[in-house]
């Protein structure tokens, strides 16, 4: 488990999923997680937390979305310079600079293929306090057609450098400074995502995927269905992990990972 109480600029440090209907949300994701709620701020966003520490966010779907959607956010020390610099970068400014609590703010951006992601500013930002442990965010995933675009586009943006790992098939981002996977003895330190390049013919739009640790992904499987959300992918066994992607009853899709302890 990797304790994270701050994180560098540039790097990773919340998912929330946004909703047509929070409270349905909320209802599905306490049973199916175990999380519990903060009390829904003036906006009504609620904060996720697990055995106490926070983990995720819920809030309002905004009026371009008609179904749910999970985001990642990225810490920025200027979020009015990265708004200009994903311009300059030809990104695309999808909602913001959102004024929130505290003087934190946020915006919503589209990478050149069209990949979703967020940017948040605060003093301090709020940020996850705990990953890679069950019940918690582990780590989120770009699927683009276009891997060197994506190399240029957050390597100007926050400073990451990709590394391939041809033996699987991912790309590594890392973030010199970060400690993101610290706890991870397979990974370096300062990996802070992973990307897979997608054909573009496969139907699957650009997309950052956002994983969470569970501890018994076929459990957790048959339970989604029971609590009115959808299987995309059921368990299924790769190196390390037995992975799934899960839709939520208002369509926000989620992939889960079991770690598996490889006999020695």
């Amino acid at each position: 488990m990797t304790a994270t109480d701050s994180f560098p600029n540039g790097a990773p440090c919340w998912v929330e999923t946004l909703q047509p209907d929070p409270d349905a949300a909320v209802a599905f994701y306490s049973e199916l997680m175990g999380w519990t709620f903060d009390d829904a701020e003036p906006c009504g966003y609620r904060v996720a937390r697990f055995n106490g520490r926070r983990v995720a966010g819920i809030g309002q779907a905004p009026a371009m979305l008609d179904r749910g959607a999970w985001v990642t956010y990225v810490l920025v020390g200027d979020l009015n310079k990265t708004i200009e610099e994903v311009n300059e970068a030809t990104g695309s400014v999808l909602a913001g600079p959102l004024e929130g609590q505290n003087g934190e703010r946020t915006a919503l951006f589209a990478d050149p293929s069209g990949a979703v992601f967020g940017a948040r500013q605060g003093n301090p930002a709020t940020v996850a306090e705990v990953v890679d442990a069950p019940g918690a965010w582990q780590m989120s995933a770009l699927h683009t057609p276009d891997l060197r675009g994506a190399q240029t586009f957050y390597g100007r943006i926050f400073g990451w450098q990709i590394e391939p790992m041809p033996e699987s098939g991912i790309s590594l981002w890392r973030l010199a400074g970060s400690t993101r996977r610290a706890a991870d003895p397979t990974l370096p330190d300062d990996v802070v995502g992973v990307a897979v390049e997608a054909d573009p013919a496969g139907g699957v739009p650009p997309h950052w995927a956002v994983n969470t640790q569970v501890l018994d992904a076929d459990d957790l499987a048959t339970r989604v269905v029971e609590l009115g959300g959808s299987m995309l992918m059921p368990p299924t066994d790769t190196p390390g992990f037995r992975n799934a992607v899960l839709t939520d009853p208002n369509g926000g899709v989620l992939a889960i990972s079991q770690v598996i302890i490889q006999a020695e």
